[in-house]
């Protein structure tokens, strides 16, 4: 079992899970994920380790709560458990060692390019992080990417700080040169545009992928995608790959594979809820 030792909301459907697992903390490095299983009769999650303190034994998970499964994991508290937690899973990112990058981070995806962020700037990478959400109440993890270097936020409404997305802030980062790498994490439409933006200019180009994930070790194949032409496995030979080379297509179109299937189950769910005694 693996104790929740804090919890809190980032956005309104974020949350922040602080976890014992000392042996992950250990030797996890950025880039890489858990396999998280709430418990009996539990679906298996994949998770990004958003952070990790060594010294305390625990590992940061950083969840929004879209289906079901997600949902429940959200909703435990400290002083509750985690059945188990498999991991360090993946492989780490591929990090710059000197000169400037860019961290684009959709949503959620700010939580995947924070631990990047970090490293790279311990490496002494300047770091120019862009960050987005709809409106103000949804932009995470801004002040930790502060620490980082500096920060740009987007929200589609405008109603904080710079309005349009992040690929408008992108295209003006880019515009002054000297960025050697970019890391974008979020949505596939914005991971997309981002390749798409970076690949006449020849800037090597991160992008973390999220496909359908159970064991994590390669063997369902259920997290299969296609990059340069060949068929790779997002939990072994990623999760994250050139965005110069992924078949975005082909992802958007596998993501939505169980989607009736995940509403199902929120559905039963939510009268569950109704049902029970008051």
């Amino acid at each position: 079992m693996h104790p929740i030792v804090a919890t809190d909301q980032l956005s309104p459907n974020v949350y922040r899970l602080v976890v014992e697992a000392r042996r992950i903390a250990e030797i996890r490095k950025p880039g890489q994920f858990v396999i998280v299983h709430r418990g009996p009769g539990a679906e298996r999650i994949p998770l990004t380790i958003a952070g990790a303190d060594t010294a305390a034994g625990t590992i940061t998970l950083v969840i929004q709560a879209v289906g079901k499964s997600t949902t429940e994991l959200c909703a435990l508290q400290a002083g509750e458990a985690i059945a188990d937690i498999a991991g360090p899973l993946g492989r780490p990112t591929d990090l710059l060692e000197r000169d400037r990058a860019v961290c684009v981070g959709g949503g959620v995806g700010t939580a995947v390019v924070l631990p990047i962020a970090q490293e790279l700037s311990a490496r002494g990478v300047r770091v120019l992080s862009i960050i987005g959400g709809r409106s103000r109440e949804w932009v995470i993890l801004e002040h930790d990417l502060r620490r980082c270097g500096e920060v740009v936020v987007c929200t589609d409404d405008g109603s904080y700080v710079r309005p349009g997305f992040v690929t408008e802030a992108l295209r003006d980062a880019l515009a002054g040169g000297g960025v050697d790498a970019v890391y974008a994490v979020g949505p596939v439409p914005m991971m997309r545009a981002v390749s798409e933006m970076t690949r006449p200019l020849g800037i090597h180009t991160v992008v973390s992928l999220n496909p359908v994930m159970i064991d994590g070790t390669g063997m369902c194949g259920g997290c299969r995608v296609t990059v340069g032409g060949q068929t790779k496995f997002a939990c072994v030979d990623g999760p994250e790959f050139d965005g110069h080379l992924v078949d975005y297509t082909e992802l958007a179109d596998r993501l939505t594979t169980y989607r009736f299937f995940e509403e199902q189950a929120v559905a039963r769910q939510k009268d569950h809820a109704c049902k029970l005694p008051r």
